[in-house]
């Protein structure tokens, strides 16, 4: 799909690497004014002087501000906002719930709920004053369909899924869109170390996880990216409040036999 982004400017969140950096690069591909952010500023990414890197933590409330100004002050509107900065739940965090800390409790939901948040909040005033603008939200689908062993991810990726539609029904008077994308399991950098740990590789992890996708393999990050693109693009002009799920068939009642 091509979609003609020119002269949109678009914020990502946590667009280092993995799906974030996906999305960034195919809505600069398709002519969108990209500012990537991410922990660290992925200065590699902002070689084209269209673009611009910035050091983002979603979990400061000031340095968020910081960045949705200086995106403004550059560009002067922000039409498209990513909401994609997230941690998941490593091996060592894989825990029952009454063994589950409240530090990693916290550090979670910071991150992946607050974060959106946070983030949402600062770009829907810029949006607001312009009467137009779209937000996408990274969410899951572990927030759709519940696993065990990840209470902190499960519970924040499910707020943003319903954050996502409380968003949209209060944004559409200005003409903003608000939806989400529910990836399964994508190939990243990520996923392949909790695939390649140890413990997951006793557990055929694996092996086990592609059984139950009915497509049969994970998702590569420009897929989802693509979905993005289509969320981004005039062709959804009428959807909002939705959770688009990306995951090759995983929620669809997962791979079956009989």
């Amino acid at each position: 799909m091509q979609v003609d982004l020119g002269g949109k400017v678009a914020l990502v969140t946590g667009a280092a690497r993995g799906i974030g950096r996906a999305i960034a690069d195919r809505l600069a591909r398709e002519g969108a004014s990209v500012a990537y952010s991410d922990i660290a500023a992925p200065t590699e990414a902002a070689n084209d002087p269209r673009h611009m890197a910035l050091a983002l933590d979603v979990t400061d409330e000031a340095q968020v501000a910081a960045a949705v100004d200086a995106v403004l002050a550059r560009y002067g509107r922000i039409d498209i906002a990513v909401n994609n900065a997230g941690i998941g739940t490593g091996p060592e965090d894989r825990q029952d719930i009454d063994k589950v800390s409240t530090a990693q409790w916290e550090r979670v939901l910071k991150v992946d709920l607050t974060g959106v948040f946070l983030v949402s909040r600062a770009v829907s005033a810029a949006m607001i004053r312009q009467n137009s603008g779209r937000i996408i939200n990274i969410a899951s689908v572990v927030g759709l369909v519940p696993l065990r062993l990840q209470s902190a991810y499960v519970a924040a990726k499910a707020g943003v899924a319903n954050l996502t539609k409380s968003m949209a029904l209060e944004l559409a008077k200005h003409n903003i869109l608000v939806n989400a994308i529910a990836p399964g399991s994508t190939e990243t950098d990520a996923w392949r170390g909790w695939i390649e740990d140890a413990s997951s590789e006793q557990q055929a992890l694996y092996t086990r996880l592609l059984s139950h996708i009915p497509l049969g393999r994970a998702a590569k990050p420009a897929e989802i990216a693509h979905a993005a693109l289509f969320l981004a693009s005039p062709g959804s002009s009428y959807i909002t409040g939705h959770v688009l799920t990306v995951d090759g068939g995983w929620t669809a009642g997962y791979s079956r036999d009989f």
